[in-house]
């Protein structure tokens, strides 16, 4: 699969996706992520991708053309290249969605600044919104990388394991290792007593327990 992510902050996305499981999955040819700085496809000699908004306000709206080039390029003699746009008012990123995303080929990710992309480049592009939560963020390199990270894990190979996949299993979001006892400024907690128990039903029911907010 192969993710082309359209961004002023190419450099964010490279450090993250050349590191660790993405990194790896990378050399392996599971997964390829290529960046591009939305300056270079502007047209003016300032290299200036943002203007003030129509209507007035606050900040700066990123222009729809650099964006529209850089997508015709990337999409050039390709078919089936799906565009996404990070965007707090968009469709919410689920495990379901990503498993989705994970049979396309190829995405396109635009990574909107400031106050936004103007709304033109969804239309003409016919790109849908994602959001990765209800609150805002400094830009859409965080969520580009989200929606990259969350896909990959649903990729055949990535994790190594299926056993890795954390949906896949009976996971709780409380994990233990050792030492056994952890004492901290002479109290002592300790892992619970299921859990060393050798027991596969009663750890997973008390996984299953915890994962609901049942357990204590």
């Amino acid at each position: 699969m192969k993710f082309h992510v359209v961004t002023l902050f190419p450099e964010v996305i490279d450090a993250y996706t050349n590191a660790s499981i993405l990194g790896r999955a990378q050399k392996e040819k599971r997964l390829e992520v290529k960046t591009y700085q939305l300056r270079d496809f502007v047209t003016n000699k300032w290299g200036k991708a943002d203007e003030r908004p129509y209507g007035g306000g606050p900040g700066m709206v990123l222009q729809a053309e650099p964006f529209i080039a850089a997508v015709e390029k990337i999409k050039k003699n390709k078919k089936g290249v799906k565009v996404l746009i990070t965007s707090a008012g968009g469709k919410e990123l689920t495990n379901a969605y990503a498993k989705a995303l994970s049979k396309q080929k190829e995405v396109i990710i635009l990574c909107g600044r400031y106050e936004g992309i103007d709304v033109r480049v969804k239309k003409v592009l016919k790109a849908e919104e994602v959001s990765v939560g209800p609150y805002i963020l400094t830009g859409g390199e965080v969520p580009a990388l989200t929606i990259i990270d969350a896909t990959a894990r649903q990729i055949p190979g990535v994790l190594g394991k299926f056993e890795s996949l954390e949906e896949g299993r009976v996971a709780s979001h409380d994990v233990y290792t050792r030492p056994e006892v952890l004492i901290h400024k002479g109290k002592k907690y300790r892992v619970p007593k299921v859990l060393l128990s050798g027991n596969h039903a009663e750890m997973d029911a008390w996984k299953e327990k915890r994962r609901s907010g049942k357990g204590a």
